[in-house]
């Protein structure tokens, strides 16, 4: 969710794709590079993970949003996949940016452009991945403010997985969100890797609060509502009037998230670009992980879109399913769409030798880290070198509109669980 005036919500037909590009190198041996998708185009792409024998194979789309009152809109949306990161194969970077307001999609691709390099040159990568997270991010928002882009009313969310040998660090800021497929007996159960920071959690309605900021959603400024009422339900249910936040005595930012990159002005009522930091420890049992905007999350739950991407084997065809399905609930709705933006990331290959024991509910262990909330928890961390700062592949912004085209049934083929 955006600004208070990013959400102006459109007609039931999808958007004419627009032209551009899909940057992408890729020098490495170990990124193969298969037969385009029949419907999409896409190139189905794949990386191992040497130090744990195992591989990834993914595929993305982002589609531009139907805006009515603007038909001419791009896409705010951008997303980076960076394999091999400083050279090492064992590191790699999924990542989506929802840029809000006016200037959000230069803020969402300023973003985009440098997360890998901050990453990279930070010394503590491998030492302690969660710090090196916290400061990739904020180093992130003091360049972003000393930029010539204007974030006084503009930002962008951020979710971003790095596996890094056999352990997945999820870093995310907004409402954008991962989640991972978790076999369990013979079902496939998703699991949030992050929370989505908006102020229908408690938490942060309170943290913002405490700042200074006033949670009201747009009936109550209108006086529709008790704004003496701070109890606002869930997002499922009162998704179509969310609490915002705005200035004791002012009607602005009207920001339906308490946490990005950027937005200068809601910083003052406790927007932080501090990141939640997720760890899970990858086992056999973790089949595939999703990272989207929350234009996919919008109508359809975690476990809905993790149901819908075990329907297929390519994961191309589960990009084009769900953001089919996503963009359709948004007509049925209301009178726009938002962007979408879907990367799948199957875990193939992966062996209980060397890998970490089951922890926690569903064999997944979440620990949130934030600078602003106590000292990190300690964690292990994969040692290899780390010497190149260059990046062997790194998949940029996707200004083309990739056409939303679900599969049919003759390439329908559900995802296999193996029991026993």
């Amino acid at each position: 969710m955006g600004c208070v005036l990013g959400k102006c919500l459109t007609s039931s037909r999808y958007p004419r794709p627009s032209d551009g590009d899909m940057t992408q190198s890729c020098d490495a041996p170990p990124c193969s590079l298969e037969g385009k998708h029949v419907l999409t185009g896409r190139l189905l792409e794949s990386v191992r993970v040497p130090s744990h024998n195992f591989r990834l194979e993914y595929s993305l789309l982002t589609q531009r949003g139907y805006y009515p009152d603007s038909p001419d809109k791009e896409n705010q949306d951008s997303f980076c996949v960076s394999t091999q990161m400083g050279g090492n194969p064992n590191i790699h970077l999924f990542g989506v940016f929802d840029g809000h307001g006016q200037f959000g999609s230069l803020c969402s691709n300023f973003v985009k452009e440098k997360i890998v390099q901050m990453l990279c040159n930070d010394s503590k990568l491998l030492e302690d991945p969660v710090k090196a997270y916290n400061s990739a991010f904020l180093t992130l928002n003091d360049e972003l403010r000393s930029s010539d882009i204007d974030d006084s009313m503009s930002g962008t969310t951020a979710i971003t997985a790095l596996v890094l040998g056999n352990t997945l660090y999820v870093a995310n800021v907004g409402d954008s969100r991962a989640v991972m497929a978790v076999r369990v007996g013979n079902r496939i159960v998703a699991e949030d890797m992050s929370h989505d920071q908006t102020p229908f959690r408690k938490d942060e309605c309170e943290r913002v609060k405490l700042a200074g900021a006033r949670v009201l959603t747009i009936d109550q400024i209108e006086g529709l509502k008790d704004p003496d009422i701070q109890v606002w339900g869930d997002e499922e249910t009162e998704g179509n009037d969310p609490p915002r936040l705005w200035f004791a005595d002012s009607l602005y930012p009207g920001t339906a998230f308490t946490r990005s990159v950027g937005d200068s002005t809601a910083e003052k009522i406790g927007v932080t670009a501090v990141p939640e930091v997720s760890v899970v420890e990858l086992t056999q049992n973790h089949l595939f992980f999703v990272v989207a905007s929350d234009g996919v999350f919008e109508f359809l739950t975690s476990q809905a879109v993790v149901d819908m991407a075990a329907r297929y084997t390519d994961p191309r065809d589960a990009c084009s399913a769900i953001a089919g399905e996503s963009y359709k609930l948004w007509l049925d709705h209301e009178n726009r769409t938002d962007d979408i933006t879907i990367i799948i990331v199957h875990i193939k290959g992966f062996s209980s030798s060397g890998a970490a024991a089951i922890v926690g509910q569903h064999g997944l262990r979440i620990s949130h880290a934030s600078s602003e909330w106590g000292s990190s928890e300690a964690f292990c961390s994969i040692r290899s070198d780390f010497s190149d700062p260059q990046v062997s592949q790194h998949v940029g912004l996707m200004n083309r509109n990739t056409a939303i085209a679900v599969p049919s049934l003759t390439q329908y083929r559900p995802l296999e669980v193996e029991v026993g």
